[in-house]
This record gives C-alpha cells, sequence and structure tokens, in this order.
C-alpha cells in the first residue's frame, strides 16, 4: 500500500473519533463507474444540455421521443456498477460506523453497493423510478424499460392509467419536501460530515455541509478539482473521489 499523505491521516484520525458520520456524495464518485460528472467534458455544464424543467415531455410527441431515447440510454444505466468508494461507504454505514448517506446522483449505485435504502437520502431523485403526473404513483425503471422493448410507444402508469415522467429532479423544480427535510435533519446531527466529489455549487444541496460546520461537525471535501466551500473544511483531499473514499475507509478500519 502505498503510504498515506499526511491529509489522508487526519482525515483518517477524525473518522476515528466520530460518532454520528455523515456522507454527502456527488457525481465525482460515480465517473469511476463510467457515469460522466457534470462539469466534465460529457458533463451538462459543458455540453450546455442542462434538463430544464421545461423540458418535461409533456405533449404525445415529446413523450414518444423521451421515450426512445430512455429505451436506448437506460441498458447503460443499468449497467454501472458501484466503485471502491461506493463500496467502502456500504461497509462502514452497514458496519454501524456512519449514519447515512446524502446524494445529488440519481444513479443508484449506493443502493446496489449494498447500503440500505433507508439509509441512502436522494436529493435528485432516482432515474431507476418513474412516477406518474396524476398521482405520484412510483414505478420501478425496469418495469418501464420492459413495456418499452416490448413495443410501448407511450407507457403509462400501470396503476391509474396516468401519464409517466422521470423521478429525477429537473432544474428549476423544487427538492423532493421529504429527502431534503431527512437530510438537513442528518446534516444537522452529524458530527463529521465528508464531502465526496460534490463540487458543492448547487443549492439548496450545497448548504448543507454548512448547517453541519453549523451545529459543531468537522468537514472532509474530497474531490479532484477545488469546490465552493473548501474554505470552510477542516481537511481537502484533492484526488479520485472514489479511491479517496476507499482509502479513507480502509484505513478507519484497521486494526478495529
Amino acid at each position: 500500500m502505498n503510504e498515506r499523505t499526511d491529509q489522508e491521516q487526519l482525515a483518517i484520525a477524525m473518522m476515528r473519533a466520530a460518532e454520528r458520520l455523515v456522507f454527502f456524495t456527488g457525481a465525482g464518485i460515480s465517473t469511476e463507474s463510467g457515469l460522466p460528472d457534470y462539469r466534465g467534458p460529457d458533463g451538462v455544464w459543458t455540453t450546455g444540455k442542462i434538463p430544464s424543467i421545461g423540458d418535461a415531455p409533456m405533449s404525445d410527441e415529446a413523450r414518444r421521443e423521451f421515450w426512445q431515447m430512455r429505451k436506448q440510454h437506460y441498458p447503460f444505466m443499468q449497467s454501472r456498477q458501484p466503485n471502491e468508494g461506493h463500496l467502502a461507504i456500504a461497509r462502514l454505514i452497514t458496519g454501524g460506523h456512519a449514519l447515512a448517506v446524502i446524494t445529488q446522483n440519481i444513479d443508484g449505485l449506493h443502493q446496489k453497493s449494498g447500503v440500505p435504502a433507508d439509509r441512502v437520502i436522494e436529493l435528485h431523485g432516482s432515474t431507476h423510478r418513474l412516477r406518474c403526473v396524476d398521482n405520484g404513483h412510483l414505478i420501478d425503471g425496469a418495469v418501464v424499460q420492459q413495456m418499452l422493448e416490448a413495443g410501448d410507444l407511450d407507457p403509462s402508469c400501470p396503476v391509474c392509467g396516468s401519464i409517466l415522467r422521470s423521478d429525477t429532479i429537473l432544474f428549476g423544480e423544487s427538492l423532493p419536501k421529504t429527502a431534503l427535510e431527512t437530510a438537513v435533519r442528518a446534516a444537522a446531527v452529524s458530527d463529521l460530515m465528508i464531502v465526496v466529489g460534490s463540487s458543492l455549487v448547487v443549492y439548496p444541496a450545497a448548504q448543507l455541509p454548512q448547517v453541519a460546520k453549523d451545529r459543531g461537525a468537522k468537514l472532509i471535501i474530497i474531490d479532484r478539482a477545488e469546490t465552493a466551500l473548501d474554505d470552510l473544511a477542516d481537511v481537502v483531499i484533492r484526488g479520485e473521489a472514489g479511491h479517496e473514499m476507499a482509502i479513507l475507509a480502509a484505513g478507519m478500519m484497521e486494526n478495529a
């Protein structure tokens, strides 16, 4: 194993001392699983293709176009696998060393890595769920994919027949009230928050590390680039988010 840096050693010591550790993850933790982050060369901020509430497919023609795109691209999302960073977080949560993970990601990789669903707080929804417009019924993405592959050009809610849309949050939409309130509570009770792979510029999600700090928590930020809250952090580690998270988790568990 490579010798750990001073910042890594300090972060590990903070993790060992923490009693209420909470993770906050962004797109950077999933780049090592083959998903582009928002500010990378293929990200929405770079390409200018930012999904907004105005893009919600309401007309018949727009919905059919949306469904054909989803039919083509969803298998790629289904095929993504957790990387060492996701697995490290899962080990810490299931082992009782951390409370929860708050995530801006919609990829479902925390659940796939073994984190119980009730310990994952999804601020921006999930690409693995569809939601009906009229009644809010949630439909599994794999079920809708089967409908599309069976030839359905405009799937509707199998419960009530309403129009379906993605359960992901588009720019211009409010965050889900329950998820945001749960995330704020988790941040407020934490004594250590570790931010993994988030640039911390998208609000209100980026306020959560500030909530934690205001309540007396320590803050560790892991990212390959500068973030908006580096000056607020107790430790900043530069590097690939998943790999660095795995180093910290391994160090914390040594001789445990």
